[in-house]
């Protein structure tokens, strides 16, 4: 065991869910052993200005109660800051006299892949820290804080939108976070039963889409017009990521943004980008006037034609309550980096908690970005969702259908997450 008196508890990047219970878990644990745990707040700005601080706030008893776990976002707050990129060559030594102004003997930071990227230059610059993965994209080679939450959140605004959809006739198009995967938006289109997901790792043809929602579309329009029942009206949910690849291979981006402290780009008008390419589509189509003409759904220059309208929830998506999954998973991350930094093993990232055992890799392994496998895409598109391409026959593969072992063993092996397999992200 190594000597820890003192941690500092980090959220960087985004904010999401799950991210109150990483601050709770980890003061919990720490107060529970002797050691005291304090907020670094607004996220790496704050380690850097750390040394001008007059005081830091510590987690007692009464601060940890009043963390609300359900709560999304952070009580610690959120800031994209690169260390490496300030111009200030004593960066580091100014991180470490900060630290060691408050007698801070580790640091326990929740972040992404750019937050990661951090903590292994952190580390390999002589500060002691174990990263917490938290991101939305879920694109980490763990599961990470925040990505059962949004699921949840894009699953809901799907389903939800179908009602304003189905009242006028109309196709809808809902553009999510997402930047280069697309594993949230898959998830979640499909939690809510979207007819069409657009995710990075597809180029989109428009010309398939177009197809496939003139088909969809035209069935439900008039199995609902002659339905003996109260009719609902026919829609189409689209559901994209901001972070859309043209056939072309270009990401839709908002040029009017500048370019963040890790080199992004603000991505985003994917929704939009869709709706005009596809209002080009349908507006050259003389069957959907017909069908509107036919159903009695238009008159004399109104509604000649089906109504296409896009939406976009943005930071909607990473509000409101976590979900119990983010919850526990935050709590056993946070709770286990402690119990990695009391054993000296740092400059790794928690990737969950097996049988009370602390499961971890490497960090500059974890941040490695992963992207939705196009198998799983195959699978979904033999069920009938469009992904914007003509369709890959799936295959199942001789290995898949064999009887996965289940051993402990083989488990803990694998060093990662009961959670992120339950998922069946990777």
């Amino acid at each position: 065991m190594v000597t820890i008196k003192r941690i500092g508890i980090i959220t960087s990047g985004g904010d999401c869910g799950g991210l109150n219970a990483v601050i709770k878990g980890a003061s919990q644990m720490a107060t529970s052993t002797g050691v005291d745990a304090f907020i670094i707040p607004s996220g790496y700005a704050g380690l850097y200005n750390l040394v001008d601080k007059e005081r830091l706030v510590r987690l007692d008893e009464k601060r940890i109660d009043a963390l609300d776990t359900s709560l999304a976002g952070s009580a610690a707050g959120n800031a994209r800051v690169k260390i490496s990129r300030i111009s200030n060559p004593d960066r580091y030594q100014r991180v470490k006299e900060g630290m060691a102004k408050f007698s801070i003997d580790g640091l326990v930071i929740a972040g992404g892949d750019d937050t990661g990227s951090v903590v292994v230059d952190l580390t390999q610059n002589g500060i002691p820290c174990v990263h917490v993965p938290k991101t939305m994209d879920l694109d980490l080679h763990t599961y990470s804080v925040g990505g059962d939450s949004a699921v949840n959140r894009i699953a809901r605004f799907t389903n939800e939108l179908k009602t304003t959809g189905r009242s006028h006739n109309r196709i809808m198009v809902l553009e999510v976070f997402g930047r280069y995967a697309g594993h949230t938006v898959f998830r979640g289109g499909v939690g809510g039963d979207a007819d069409c997901i657009l995710i990075p790792e597809i180029p989109v043809d428009f010309d398939v889409v177009y197809e496939h929602m003139k088909r969809v579309y035209v069935r439900r329009v008039r199995e609902s017009a002659s339905s003996p029942s109260f009719p609902k009206g026919g829609t189409y949910v689209i559901v994209v990521t901001e972070g859309l690849r043209t056939a072309s291979g270009e990401l839709t981006a908002d040029d009017t943004v500048r370019i963040d402290a890790f080199g992004h780009k603000k991505l985003g008008g994917s929704g939009k980008y869709v709706r005009q390419r596809l209002t080009e589509r349908i507006e050259h189509d003389p069957d959907m006037a017909a069908l509107m003409k036919a159903e009695g759904l238009c008159v004399e220059d109104m509604n000649v034609l089906p109504e296409i309208r896009e939406t976009a929830p943005k930071y909607l998506v990473r509000s409101g309550n976590s979900s119990a999954l983010d919850v526990n998973f935050g709590r056993d991350a946070g709770a286990g980096a402690v119990v990695l930094l009391m054993n000296g093993i740092t400059g790794v990232t928690v990737s969950g908690v097996i049988d009370g055992e602390v499961q971890y890799v490497a960090t500059s392994e974890a941040i490695k970005q992963r992207t939705v496998d196009e198998r799983m895409i195959s699978f979904y598109e033999a069920q009938g969702i469009c992904f914007g391409r003509k369709p890959v026959p799936y295959e199942a593969a001789s290995s898949s259908l064999k009887v996965r072992s289940s051993s402990a063993a083989k488990v803990r092996s694998r060093r990662f997450s009961a959670v992120r397999e339950a998922w069946c992200y990777l």
